[in-house]
């Protein structure tokens, strides 16, 4: 596919299956018309059109997790009618308006259900708000045709007059059959079947020997001959005059349909829009269904050439992995102005074809309207051009050697690289001398770089390794690897060459030590320290990894448990204290208890009231100012407690800080820049993971659209996702 706007190669379409991707999508399509145009999706250069559909597609998936469900679309082919419209004196089958009837009907109940919930889904809404509404088509359909597919007895006064004389003269071919019928019957002149029916008339079945008693035409007879098969002569008469009326009946319904015909001819660009509208919803609607299928997402488009893919994964692999129920590793990478090619190395078998594939194959997916299963801080941007060398390319038929298609693939590469490309080489610069094809590759490779395309590669040649290691705005990364088992990790990391760990892996394979120390003396040994070196740091990189893993679940595990001692202590000072305090009072009733008692024993023995109530009455008035008091008292004594409590707690804050600081080195904390907020940014509440669009800004206050809801929220409350 080439033209003047984008440059995407067959070659780059089959060395990234892009076709399985559309087989997978065309699945979910309702109608055959929305199967066939799937299957012949091509990626589109970045343009609004492209942006559409993306923003489309989102909204559609969106759509499947909300109460507001988008109405059925599906809808039946209307490309004959539309030419048979278009031919002067034409007249459509039935079928084919009642086909007409319903997609105008569908459309009619779409558009208005998008204008309703605009908010909802404004890109989709879009798409159709320049169709014109028409409820012309289908009613006059329907007062034409039922829903049997019959046409209505009311479709013309002829019709109705005809019908009814049909009516009418069929009853009589029933009552002049049963009179022949019970005459014939009684003369004995029947067989014991009395009757039968041959080409949908009712005739007579009469003994052979009788045959020429009856009035009437021979129809047929058995196979023995013994039953002849006759048409009485009065019902005969009857039947010509009702084949006169069908024949009418049918003149009459050419008329009206050629009527109805002639009617929806003025319609037939409408009708063909209400199509194509209905043809692309499909579409968008198979790529949503598929986009939930494999997690898909629309990740943040940025304007300059950046991609940064977390935890992407490669939806084939993806796919045929689920059926196998074996796991799939994700990947992330990050390729920026500042970091424009990635050199891949390491052993092969480790995961570096699988990075390159799944890169381009998202991308070919993004640019061909269909989500992405990517984590959601995920960012991507469309180019121009995607140009891929992926596997063994020999031509038999042009007499081609792998390293002769590369050198031709390479002239390609170098016509057509710029800022708005992207380039996948796999294995590059093998198929030479590697000394040779190692310096070719070299020149190749700062040719694109100087050209600021965007790319990963992978090679086992140190010197591109070394390349990536001089050039700023190049990085070497490997893939991880076990280095106990030298099992592949398929994690990729950047900032480091990768080994080959040839000879370490042809040990774990068995080859006899001896050979491997032969070969390791028979290359130079400033080769055999590079590359043990580079292996060495792998394997330390892969135990700092582990190690660094295992501190942070450790101080997690520390931090938790701190936190629950802290709420045990918390409990157990809080009880003790409600101890103290019920102690306390049960004290205080002891001793009002044995003064209650003394002053019983003195008016036991004086009988002296007064002195009884006065008594009382004093214990009463020294017991509520003690209350008094004890009120006051406990006021501060709380006050009190409460500064002594969070005296104490920033004490342990303070010393918590102060043991991090030995474990931890100081982080630096850069000041946040305020970011001026836009209608479009996609934006999210501080402390919060749902990411909206931000719609409108009135005031200070933003209205920002989650897809299934809107909200409204302070401006200071809000930042850039």
């Amino acid at each position: 596919m080439e033209n003047k706007n984008v440059y995407i190669p067959q070659k780059t379409l089959e060395d990234l299956e892009y076709q399985e991707v559309l087989k997978q999508v065309a699945v979910f399509a309702v109608t055959e018309m929305g199967t066939a145009t799937c299957l012949e999706s091509k990626p589109l250069p970045n343009s609004p059109d492209l942006h559409k559909q993306l923003q489309s597609v989102f909204e559609f998936r969106a759509s499947f997790d909300n109460d507001n469900r988008i109405p059925n679309h599906g809808f039946e082919d209307l490309s004959k009618a539309i030419q048979m419209l278009q031919i002067e004196n034409s007249v459509l089958e039935i079928q084919a308006f009642r086909n007409i009837g319903s997609t105008s009907e569908t459309v009619n109940i779409l558009l208005k259900f998008f204008k309703k919930f605009k908010s909802y889904y404004p890109t989709l809404f879009s798409q159709g708000k320049e169709i014109e509404l028409n409820k012309e088509i289908k009613q006059e359909v329907d007062a034409i045709i039922d829903r049997f597919g019959e046409v209505r007895n009311n479709a013309s006064e002829d019709l109705a007059r005809i019908r009814k004389q049909i009516n009418q003269l069929k009853g009589r071919i029933g009552q002049s059959f049963n009179k022949a019928l019970s005459y014939y019957t009684q003369q004995d002149y029947l067989d014991d079947i009395r009757e039968s029916v041959l080409d949908n008339k009712r005739v007579l079945a009469v003994k052979a020997m009788h045959r020429r008693k009856i009035k009437g035409t021979i129809m047929g007879s058995s196979k023995t001959g013994s039953i002849v098969f006759m048409e009485p002569e009065a019902t005969a008469q009857l039947t010509r005059e009702l084949q006169n009326l069908v024949f009418e009946e049918t003149e009459e319904i050419k008329k009206i349909l050629s009527q109805l015909t002639d009617f929806l001819r003025p319609f037939v660009h409408l009708i063909g829009q209400y199509q194509h509208y209905l043809l692309s919803l499909d579409v968008i609607y198979a790529k949503a269904c598929y986009a939930q299928d494999i997690n898909g997402i629309l990740p943040k488009i940025k304007e300059r050439s950046e991609i940064e893919y977390v935890q992407a994964y490669h939806p084939l692999l993806w796919k045929t992995h689920q059926v196998e129920n074996k796991k799939t590793y994700p990947q992330d990478i990050h390729l920026s102005p500042d970091k424009r090619i990635i050199v891949i190395s390491g052993p092969n078998a480790g995961g570096k074809s699988i990075t390159l594939k799944t890169v381009g194959l998202l991308q070919l997916m993004l640019q061909s309207g269909i989500l992405i299963p990517v984590h959601e801080q995920s960012r991507a941007t469309l180019f121009n051009s995607i140009l891929t060398d992926i596997g063994d390319n020999q031509s038999i038929e042009n007499h081609l050697s792998t390293y002769s298609y590369r050198l031709k693939n390479m002239k390609i590469f170098l016509r057509k690289c710029n800022e708005n490309t992207l380039f996948l080489i796999d294995e590059f610069g093998t198929g030479s001398d590697p000394e040779l094809g190692g310096a070719l590759a070299e020149v190749i490779l700062e040719d694109f770089y100087e050209r600021n395309a965007l790319g990963l590669i992978t090679t086992h040649y140190s010197n591109l390794k070394v390349l990536a290691n001089e050039l700023p705005a190049m990085e070497n990364a490997n893939m991880q690897f076990d280095n106990r088992t030298l099992e592949p990790v398929f994690k990729l990391i950047t900032g480091e060459a990768g080994s080959s760990f040839t000879f370490e892996v042809a040990q774990k394979n068995g080859l006899p030590y001896s050979l491997i120390n032969r070969a390791k003396k028979k290359i130079e040994r400033g080769k055999v320290r590079f590359d043990a070196t580079i292996a060495k740091l792998q394997k330390e990189r892969s135990q700092m990894a582990k190690t660094g893993q295992s501190l942070r679940e450790k101080e997690n595990k520390a931090q938790v448990e701190s936190e629950k001692l802290e709420v045990l202590n918390q409990k157990i000072k809080s009880k003790l204290t409600s101890y103290q305090e019920l102690f306390d009072h049960n004290q205080r009733m002891i001793v009002l208890g044995n003064k209650v008692y003394d002053l019983a024993e003195r008016y036991f023995v004086n009988n002296k009231k007064r002195p009884l109530i006065a008594e009382l009455l004093k214990m009463v008035e020294t017991e509520n100012s003690k209350r008094k008091r004890k009120t006051a008292t406990l006021a501060k004594k709380e006050k009190a407690e409460k500064k002594k409590i969070d005296q104490e707690v920033q004490q342990k804050m303070e010393k918590i800080r102060k043991e991090k600081k030995v474990k931890k080195k100081p982080i630096v904390v850069k000041p946040k820049v305020k970011v001026i907020l836009k209608v479009g940014d996609k934006v999210r509440i501080k402390d919060s993971r749902s990411v909206g669009t931000l719609d409108s800004i009135e005031k200070k206050k933003g209205f920002v659209n989650y897809g299934i809801f809107t909200t409204q929220v302070d401006l200071e409350q809000l930042e850039l996702a």
